[in-house]
């Protein structure tokens, strides 16, 4: 029974620690896919760089939960020197266990924005 014991005092902490990086990795992946996604709808020829926020906010809540889009914001900038749409989302992913710091992630999409001709 001892034996059992101390096992599960090594592999428990492990265990949790291998959820919490595939949840946050999981979260970074989503956010950063909708974020591109916003970027390239708010890049489209007649959507306002605004369109791409909304966008992303209905993509994490449909994907996540709302509570991942407080923090979504779209902005023109540069993309490798043509004018382009940037989003950006800042999220925390909560710890999976009673101790530990949440984790605080910065991902962001762009685009480069459609010329009419």
């Amino acid at each position: 029974m001892v034996d059992f014991v101390l096992v599960l005092v090594v592999l428990v902490p492990l265990f949790l620690g291998l959820l919490q990086l595939a949840l946050v990795l999981h979260v970074r992946n989503t956010l950063t896919a909708a974020a591109s996604e916003g970027a390239r709808y708010a890049a489209t020829a007649d959507q306002p760089v605004g369109a791409g926020a909304v966008r992303t906010r209905e993509q994490i809540a449909g994907a996540l939960a709302a509570r991942f889009a407080r923090g979504v914001s779209a902005r023109t900038a540069s993309v490798r020197g043509a004018p382009g749409v940037e989003v950006d989302v800042v999220a925390q992913v909560p710890p999976l266990g009673l101790w530990g710091p949440a984790v605080t992630l910065h991902v962001s999409g762009h685009a480069v924005e459609e010329q009419v001709p």
